[in-house]
């Protein structure tokens, strides 16, 4: 799989973007802030993530998506990679994402390639989402931040 920058007059993958996060409104702010890049093989793209400066020595991975008939091939391990190599060339220090706190397959991924819980940001969801999301079969409530070191 290549992984590359999105070109300026491509459309990002929104239906893509809406698996991560259901909040078009939100997508598109951070779409417009930070870097998007796809990943594809035979010109059809498999996963996107959006990387945003949140801080003088640090980028967060707004959001992380992978089409849906392409999971468990490592092809989200793979994009992670890609934007902690990306951050670390471009002098960052470290590497945050968050995700819901029903999010149980994607907080096993994120703490295998190394990131760890640094906070829990309580009621995120019910406060910034209009509709109640389930996952798992667990209410998705809270936002449970995760970080890197990449020195």
């Amino acid at each position: 799989m290549e992984i590359r920058r999105l070109f300026m007059n491509e459309s990002p993958p929104l239906h893509l973007l809406l698996l991560a996060d259901p909040s078009r409104e939100l997508v598109e702010d951070y779409l417009k802030k930070g870097i998007c890049f796809v990943g594809e093989r035979n010109n059809q793209i498999l996963g996107v993530y959006v990387l945003l400066q949140v801080g003088p020595e640090s980028m967060e991975i707004k959001n992380i998506a992978v089409d849906e008939n392409h999971h468990g091939r490592g092809i989200g391990r793979q994009l992670i990679g890609h934007a902690i190599s990306y951050a670390k060339e471009q002098g960052y220090k470290t590497v945050e994402i968050g995700t819901g706190n029903s999010s149980i397959g994607q907080l096993a991924l994120y703490q295998k390639c190394g990131f760890r819980i640094i906070a829990v940001d309580r009621d995120f969801f019910t406060k910034h989402y209009d509709e109640e999301l389930y996952e798992n079969g667990i209410q998705c409530q809270d936002m449970v931040r995760l970080s890197r070191s990449i020195r």
